[in-house]
């Protein structure tokens, strides 16, 4: 998933777009000719991993140069873009451009510091579905371009079976059953030893361990012993993600890098002609 001009991206932009504007920048209308052109620039204000640069062509009606591109570092003080135009266009827009910009650096910058933290191990970190509504492709491609892989997108192209839907089923051996049925990518979580028994005997080959600790997922991962690719959640942070991965789990997903990153620094100055 790299298409920064999905239809969905781009109705996204175009809501973000009209949202802001409404029925003019009517400052920059009472300020600015209308013929006045401008230049301007993109600045880090941070060191970051960049994402959503790729934006700037829908947003600015003048193909804008992009000098650097998502999953790039940039160091505080650089220049990753520049645009130029009509000044009251370039001002118009400035504000919707920073804030997917920065937003979605900030997911990348923070999905990177958690990929590296499981550098060297055999493990793999995933974002979730814990997403701005209305934005999760574009948080999903962000979250890639810091170095962690998607997780699935939706509800509908991977079945999850969790606490609720084993407990609608009657047992964990049924809902596998149904779930398999379906011929759909199927992965189950358990909360006990016994369900883990359980899930593996029904067949499961992919399996979600809640709320562990590392010497547990240590503990369950070699009981498994390769029957079933183990992905691990709940509460585990930058300072704990490593000991889960040194642990032998396959996947580790994390909410955070979505729902909790911070949005980075970004700076845009202009220049009139």
């Amino acid at each position: 998933m790299s298409d920064w001009h999905h239809p969905e991206i781009v109705d996204a932009v175009r809501r973000a777009l009209a949202e802001d504007i409404g029925t003019g920048d009517i400052t920059s209308e009472a300020t600015i000719d209308s013929d006045r052109r401008a230049f301007g620039r993109f600045y880090a204000r941070q060191d970051i991993v960049l994402a959503g640069i790729e934006l700037l062509p829908l947003i600015y009606g003048e193909p804008p140069k992009l000098l650097r591109k998502s999953g790039d570092r940039c160091q505080d003080g650089e220049c990753i873009a520049e645009v130029e135009g009509l000044a009251r266009v370039l001002l118009r827009n400035e504000r919707t451009a920073l804030n997917f910009m920065q937003r979605l650096s900030g997911v990348a910058t923070l999905a990177a510091r958690y990929a590296a933290e499981t550098r060297g191990t055999n493990c793999k970190v995933l974002d979730t579905r814990k997403t701005t509504p209305g934005l999760r492709r574009l948080e999903k491609l962000a979250a890639a371009a810091g170095g962690v892989v998607n997780h699935r997108m939706g509800l509908y192209d991977a079945i999850l079976i969790k606490n609720n839907h084993i407990t609608a089923c009657g047992s964990v051996t049924e809902a596998i059953r149904r779930a398999l049925a379906t011929g759909k990518p199927v992965e189950c979580e358990v909360r006990t030893r016994e369900e883990l028994d359980e899930a593996l005997a029904a067949g499961a080959t992919h399996l979600l361990l809640d709320n562990l600790t590392p010497a547990e997922a240590r503990a369950w991962i070699a009981h498994i012993a390769g029957r079933a690719t183990v992905e691990l959640s709940g509460n585990i942070t930058l300072s704990t993600i490593r000991a889960y991965a040194e642990a032998g789990a396959d996947y580790i997903s994390s909410g955070a890098i979505t729902h909790s990153a911070t949005a980075v620094d970004l700076n845009f100055r202009i220049e009139f002609q």
